[in-house]
C-alpha cells in the first residue's frame, strides 16, 4: 500500500536524491529538524483539537443552562394563567 501517493522506487529514487543533493555530512541532521517541526505540527494539533473539544463542552453546559432557564420562565407563565 502506498504512503502518501507515493511507491516504495520513488521513495528510494527521492532518498537518493536528497543524498546526492545535501550530502551524507547535512542529510541526518535535516531529517531531525525535519521530524521536529513535524512533532511540533502534530502536538499543536493535538492541543487545538483539546481546546475545541473542551470550548464545545463549556458551549453546551452553557446550551443546556439558557434552555433549563427558558424551560423554567416558561413553566411560571403556565403555572400563573391556570
Amino acid at each position: 500500500m502506498p504512503f502518501l501517493f507515493i511507491s516504495a522506487g520513488e521513495v528510494v529514487v527521492l532518498l537518493f536524491a536528497a543524498l546526492m543533493l545535501f550530502g551524507p555530512d547535512r542529510l541526518p541532521g535535516l531529517v531531525r529538524t525535519l521530524a521536529k517541526g513535524i512533532r511540533t505540527v502534530k502536538n499543536a494539533q493535538a492541543d487545538l483539537t483539546q481546546e475545541l473539544m473542551s470550548e464545545d463542552k463549556t458551549g453546551v453546559k452553557d446550551i443546556k443552562d439558557a434552555v433549563e432557564d427558558v424551560k423554567s420562565e416558561i413553566e411560571g407563565v403556565v403555572k400563573r394563567k391556570k
